[in-house]
């Protein structure tokens, strides 16, 4: 059996080369460096503006606390020479020693003041009162009638509810008549149970940011209070309290702070120096001038002593405060 003889195999021609041909492109999604660099530009751009206005916010922020300072460590006399300085014109703690009583009126006197008197440890202890007495008052009351919105249910309850969310869009200065009115009228002028009455019984805010919290609650945790005999204030108290020690912390210092800085109300209904409150009692000693101009560096000092209880509270509870508002503003 014969084989065939095997042809030979020629090899492809090659294809020529072209010169002309084009440069082989850039894979999709590259771009040059000229306009990737443009992005982080404005990035930075947009960190710096950013930057620089907070900057700005916290300088201007900041400043009337620092005048405040410079102003009390100044003696009064250096502060009419030098009035636009802002270091210290003269270093003196003479204000610091007219407010907290270590400095005879002599000595008051011959150190620039205006020789003013300002009872401040019976100011500083009757907004002590008042302020812990209405925050101790209304946070309870206030997380009781919030637990009975969100949890029982009883005739008339969202009516109700839909009164106290109402009273949130009233300006407070619309009740001030009336309440001043009442008060009048029930003897209580010139008392400590007159200036706090308002606050303890006009609350809306705390019924209803505590309410959203307790909403987010699982009921589960209540019903298994409840297979266990607990009724409803047992299983507030046991239960829902401590869950809710957070929130409740919460409106106890918002609470403190807006008693502590309340102005208009402690004025109208306590003249009596005896129940006088630190505000009322600093805008008394601006306005007495027996000198002829107010003490500037001793009303400083007081102003400042008077603010650093809240500013202290602030910075440390202020991460909570905040956290608590955005979380029940959630539910």
């Amino acid at each position: 059996m014969s084989v065939p003889p095997t042809l030979p195999i020629e090899p492809a021609p090659l294809a020529p080369v072209n010169d002309t041909d084009p440069a082989p492109t850039k894979p999709i999604g590259t771009v040059s460096s000229p306009v990737r660099g443009r992005p982080r530009l404005r990035g930075r751009i947009g960190r710096v503006l950013a930057w620089a206005f907070l900057i700005a916010s916290l300088v201007l922020t900041l400043f009337p606390f620092y005048w405040m300072l410079r102003t009390s460590f100044s003696s009064n006399a250096a502060l009419a020479a030098n009035s636009g300085n802002l270091l210290p014109a003269e270093f003196s703690l003479g204000g610091w020693k007219r407010v907290l009583g270590l400095a005879t009126p002599e000595e008051a006197l011959a150190d620039g003041g205006s020789g003013a008197s300002l009872d401040f440890w019976l100011y500083l202890r009757n907004s002590i009162i008042v302020a812990t007495i209405t925050t101790v008052v209304q946070t309870f009351f206030c997380a009781l009638a919030a637990y009975a919105f969100a949890r029982l249910r009883w005739p008339g309850r969202d009516a109700m509810l839909f009164l106290f969310l109402t009273a949130l869009m009233i300006p407070p200065i619309f009740t001030t008549l009336p309440n001043f009115i009442l008060i009048r009228d029930l003897g209580l002028l010139n008392t400590f149970l007159g200036i706090m009455l308002p606050s303890l019984l006009m609350a809306p805010f705390s019924i209803f940011f505590l309410r959203q919290f307790f909403l987010g609650i699982p009921k589960e945790l209540e019903e298994a209070a409840r297979l266990d005999g607990a009724g409803y204030a047992r299983t507030f108290f046991q239960v829902v309290a401590p869950i809710s020690s957070a929130p409740i912390m919460t409106l106890a210092i918002l609470t403190y702070i807006g008693t502590w800085n309340e102005y208009f109300w402690p004025l109208l209904v306590g003249r009596s120096e005896e129940v006088r409150v630190l505000t009322v009692a600093l805008g008394v000693f601006r306005s007495q001038t027996p000198q002829g101009s107010p003490d500037w560096a001793g009303l400083m000092a007081a102003t400042l002593i008077s603010a650093l209880p809240i500013i202290i509270l602030f910075a440390l509870m202020g991460k909570r405060v905040i956290n608590s508002i955005g979380f029940s503003g959630l539910k």
